[in-house]
């Protein structure tokens, strides 16, 4: 009985939590009055929903606006991350351990404390520097290049990488990036792919900044788009819906496909 009390328990929460997404999918083939009805089933106008949203919005290149500066972010922050939490670990200097706090400290410091300072300052950049300034893919970029949290992470998980095989490298004759690069990398592969996984969802899914640097509709990545979509008097919940699929699909791919290194990575396993 007891068996038979937890499988219920867990089926019925399980479909607590999976409803959300059943109900985005159904309704991303139904119509704006089905949807506001509350119709469960699917429908037959999912040819119908993309037509009109791939012609009426640029969907495609709202897609393609996302992935690059996801990609983008995720390699040069991981890198980046990657390089301090090794530099911090594995080398000793007098001032590391104050830096290293500094830098936890500003995870204290929420957004939206430093989001005016920010628009000043890629407001001024814009004047001298027009390639990182306002309205350009870098200045979504270049606030994220990294953060501490990926610092902290890289530096917790290298606390357990082998300092043996570092010792080993250098008597073989490598040199420091040599044995970042030929040694350090590879070993901390599954931490790398848990680093990238939530670097990437972060990236792919950010609102508020890109709504204030990104001014013109051309370079608006997919979340303005629904936003765009949900701001409409009338708006056509079919076509929200599909988009949010959409949007939700590049996603769901990465953190499945590299799903076992993520779980390995947080757990701070070394191979």
């Amino acid at each position: 009985m007891k068996k038979i009390g937890m499988y219920l328990f867990l089926v019925i929460f399980s479909i607590v939590f999976a409803f959300p997404f059943y109900f985005m999918i159904v309704s991303a083939t139904n119509t704006s009055v089905d949807i506001t009805k509350g119709v469960l089933l699917p429908g037959k106008h999912l040819i119908e929903n993309f037509k009109n949203l791939t012609t009426q919005y640029n969907i495609g290149g709202a897609m393609w606006n996302s992935a690059k500066i996801s990609v983008l972010q995720t390699i040069f922050s991981i890198f980046i991350a990657s390089l301090a939490g090794y530099g911090f670990e594995i080398h000793k200097s007098r001032g590391k351990e104050f830096i290293f706090n500094f830098l936890l400290l500003s995870m204290m410091i929420p957004f939206a404390a430093i989001m005016i300072p920010l628009f000043q300052m890629f407001g001024k950049f814009s004047q001298v520097a027009p390639a990182i300034g306002i309205d350009t893919i870098s200045s979504v970029i270049l606030p994220y290049l990294t953060t501490a949290f990926l610092i902290f992470f890289f530096r917790q998980n290298t606390k357990m990488f082998p300092k043996s095989l570092l010792e080993a490298g250098r008597i073989d004759g490598l040199s420091e990036i040599g044995l970042f690069v030929r040694i350090y990398v590879p070993t901390m592969r599954t931490t790398y792919a848990a680093a990238g996984i939530i670097t990437f969802m972060s990236s792919w899914n950010s609102y508020i900044w890109p709504l204030i640097v990104l001014q013109t509709p051309e370079k608006q990545t997919l979340p303005l788009l629904i936003s765009n979509l949900g701001s409409s008097y009338t708006p056509d919940f079919g076509l929200m819906m599909l988009a949010i699929v959409l949007a939700t699909v590049p996603t769901a791919v990465v953190f499945f496909l590299l799903q076992k290194y993520f779980v390995a990575g947080m757990l701070g396993s070394v191979k």
